[in-house]
């Protein structure tokens, strides 16, 4: 009897006695953007000393630092993860290449800025709500701790380490803590910085960054788990100054007003690394943060002892750490749910994304999903995994923002020449059991005029396909851009209009490409003097052309820029056929007086070639290819012919001249590029490029017909060397070029955008 009192005595007190029970170690993470990656040294010291981490607690970077660590990963797993590029790319928002499908892009155009906009709302709701894309963040975060989630059943205390996260409910100005739920979601909520995260709705409730409210959250620490001692690691600090040109620096400023400096706890230890300048988005020297909090953890060592006298053995952190990973079950997804969209537009998500599949897989799903989004019709989606113990899989929960159904183009081009011109596209974009999608666009300058409209409608097959129909108004006013109109040996007075409508049908070839069929009726007609010698009292010769042309072409492309690329590919190969009816009416100079009709039709093949390899230092080196077979027929005078040749026009402003020397009927093109970069986006572009025709279209003096010179027996250069700056809204350039073959060799061009029209009647 008195041995079992004794017994439940000592019992007694070892309970009672926090020296001799296990103690209760809380680390608490601050917020501080990419400083955070200095959380994971920190913690790497801890386990190094066998300081036992009992529960852990963190807002914005710290509380993914934390998450991840309550999920099982080790330090040198965290920080890998981190140091990866696909981290780098999720924290700035930038695109995956991967997911970037060409055969959904429309044809390059004159465009600035694009905006997508409702007639019935008001403007303050249709503005961009963040400056960095979060949709690879949000499904990577899924994909990262959806297992843990269902481990825990949603119980973060179920976690390998108890686990809580601070959000920021603005709309009643105070902080929330997170234990149960969603785990990827509470994270997210946790990091959604205003104005650079879009923010996400947990339990209805709209939520921001947890640093709005409690940065340092050692308060939570205490309300949640009443620990024996805290361990605080702050990596984030006041700014008495941010930077002006950082716009996440100054929302952080504001951020930070709420933040505790100290840990108001009698057995405390506070951590504050310290943490080189760096961008507080750029994940580039996360080893450098974690070496930073690595050393200040081990300077603090002696202190935390003086506190926690436990011990972690790491063989027992190590197979606790195996058991809580084995117990995640692989994502993979049996149903989805949608919410914010129709009943149709459900249908079309949910085809797109499991294709008529019972199960798919996490991966297998990340291409369509981001084939979706890709897509334009949504502002915002949000996924959320949850495992479903009676079936064994995962069920997606997607909550989307539709995008506004009008979207608005503006831009064009400013230019010290006669090239300036505006440009405005309008679509309307309906998303119904297929995407479809509606548009006209209009050129307007001296030179250059265009309407185009367009229809187009995507089915959401395995292998996506769409079909779309066009009509297209083109005017060209080469007498615009002539400088010395009497001098030039070739007419200056050269007016083109083209009327043409086509339908085209393609598919997706991988990611970066497409193969199209397509079918265009066009009339072209050209207004023309033969000769410089004419009055205002002469009236013109006209040649028109009536034809129909069917064409096959196959396309890669993933081009950094729509132009003055650096970095990419593209390959274009076209192989079509083109029967039609020549009319010549002669004007009051014309050499023959009589009318003509003349049938004419050829088979043509093109090819063109553009890649830009890897840098060599500073520089970067392109090449480009490009060649053309036809057996076309000539014209029935030299003037009509060289207007209704191909051109060849690697460099941008050669659309916008008329140089005979530079058209064919079968030719060849060769050029070399270099870009150096010189400062961010200005690069410096030099480039040079050979014109080899298989014959030269030449003139007959006599009679002003067309010929064709011995084979290979001309050729023509071109240098060109520009200054480029690359604006978000387009590039600024100053050049000059040189044309061999071009009265005046060398022009000078400064523009403000895009050379770029819409496409021509005449491929």
């Amino acid at each position: 009897m008195l041995r079992n009192l004794t017994l439940a005595f000592l019992l007694f007190l070892t309970i009672l006695s926090p020296s001799v029970r296990a103690q209760k170690v809380a680390l608490v993470l601050s917020g501080g953007g990419s400083r955070g990656a200095a959380h994971i040294g920190v913690i790497r010291a801890l386990e190094e000393n066998r300081i036992p981490i009992s529960y852990i607690v963190g807002t914005s970077i710290g509380a993914i630092v934390g998450s991840l660590y309550a999920s099982g990963y080790t330090p040198d797993e965290m920080e890998k993860l981190m140091e990866s590029e696909e981290f780098q790319r999720w924290a700035a928002g930038a695109s995956n290449d991967d997911y970037i499908y060409y055969y959904r892009k429309e044809d390059p155009n004159g465009g600035w800025v694009s905006l997508d906009f409702d007639f019935k709302k008001k403007l303050t709701s249709q503005l961009p709500t963040n400056l960095i894309s979060p949709y690879e963040l949000d499904f990577s975060i899924l994909q990262i701790l959806g297992p843990a989630s269902a481990v825990c059943k949603n119980n973060f205390d179920s976690l390998m380490v108890p686990f809580r996260c601070v959000v920021a409910d603005v709309d009643s100005t105070q902080k929330i803590i997170l234990g149960k739920g969603d785990l990827s979601s509470a994270v997210r909520g946790s990091m959604s910085i205003p104005f650079v995260f879009t923010p996400i709705t947990i339990d209805g409730k709209l939520v921001f960054d947890g640093g709005m409210y409690d940065n340092f959250p050692a308060d939570v620490a205490v309300q949640e788990f009443h620990p024996d001692v805290i361990i605080g690691s702050r990596v984030a600090e006041r700014y008495s100054s941010p930077d002006r040109d950082d716009v996440v620096s100054q929302l952080l400023s504001m951020l930070m007003a709420h933040q505790n400096d100290s840990i108001p706890y009698p057995n405390s230890v506070l951590i504050a690394p310290k943490i080189p300048k760096v961008n507080i988005i750029s994940f580039a020297k996360t080893h450098e943060l974690a070496d930073s909090g690595y050393v200040q953890a081990i300077r603090k060592i002696k202190d935390i002892r003086k506190l926690v006298k436990d011990s972690l053995d790491p063989e027992i952190l190590s197979q606790r750490r195996v058991a809580f990973q084995k117990n995640k079950p692989v994502i993979v997804f049996d149903s989805i749910h949608v919410t914010g969209l129709n009943i149709a537009q459900t249908r079309y998500v949910i085809q797109i994304l499991k294709h008529g599949r019972r199960l798919v897989s996490a991966e297998d799903l990340r291409k369509e999903y981001f084939r979706f989004i890709n897509e334009g019709f949504i502002k915002g989606i949000h996924p959320v995994a949850r495992f479903n113990p009676e079936t064994g899989y995962y069920d997606l929960y997607l909550d989307i923002q539709k995008a506004e159904n009008f979207n608005l183009q503006f831009g064009g081009n400013v230019s010290i020449g006669a090239t300036s011109q505006g440009f405005l596209e309008l679509q309307y974009k309906y998303l119904w059991t297929k995407a479809l999608r509606f548009m006209i666009n209009g050129y307007m300058g001296r030179f250059y005029n265009s309407v185009k409209g367009n229809a187009r409608i995507d089915f959401n097959s395995k292998v996506p396909w769409f079909m779309e129909t066009g009509y297209t108004y083109n005017h060209y006013d080469y007498f615009a851009t002539t400088t010395y109109f009497f001098d030039d040996k070739t007419p200056s007075y050269v007016r083109q209009r083209e009327y043409f409508g086509d339908l085209r049908i393609g598919m997706a070839v991988t990611n970066k490409g497409k193969l199209s069929f397509s079918t265009t009726y066009a009339f072209t007609n050209s207004k023309y003097y033969q000769e410089n010698n004419f009055s205002r009292l002469d009236t013109t010769d006209q040649t028109s052309f009536n034809f129909v042309n069917p064409q096959f072409c196959f396309e890669l492309n993933n081009l950094n820029r729509k132009q003055y690329a650096s970095a990419g590919a593209s390959f274009l190969l076209s192989v079509g056929y083109i029967n039609g009816m020549e009319g010549f009416l002669p004007g009051s100079l014309s050499p023959d007086k009589q009318e003509i009709k003349a049938n004419h039709s050829w088979f043509y093949f093109k090819l063109l070639y553009d890649n830009y390899f890897k840098s060599l230092g500073p520089v970067k080196f392109g090449f480009y290819a490009e060649a053309r077979i036809s057996n076309e027929p000539l014209m029935s005078n030299y003037t009509s012919t060289i207007l209704n040749a191909p051109d060849f026009h690697p460099i941008p402003e050669m659309q916008t001249l008329l140089i005979p020397a530079y058209r064919a009927l079968s030719y060849g093109g060769l050029g070399l590029k270099a870009v150096l970069t010189l400062y961010k986006k200005l690069d410096f572009r030099l480039e040079g490029f050979l014109f080899q025709p298989y014959q030269q279209i030449t003139e007959n003096p006599a009679d002003k017909t067309a010929m064709l010179g011995p084979v290979l027996s001309d050729r023509a250069w071109i240098a060109s060397t520009s200054l480029v700056y690359n604006t978000f809204i387009g590039p600024i350039s100053i050049g000059v070029n040189y044309y061999d073959k071009k009265d005046e060799h060398f022009t000078i061009n400064v523009n403000i955008g895009y050379i770029l029209f819409n496409r021509r009647a005449l491929p």
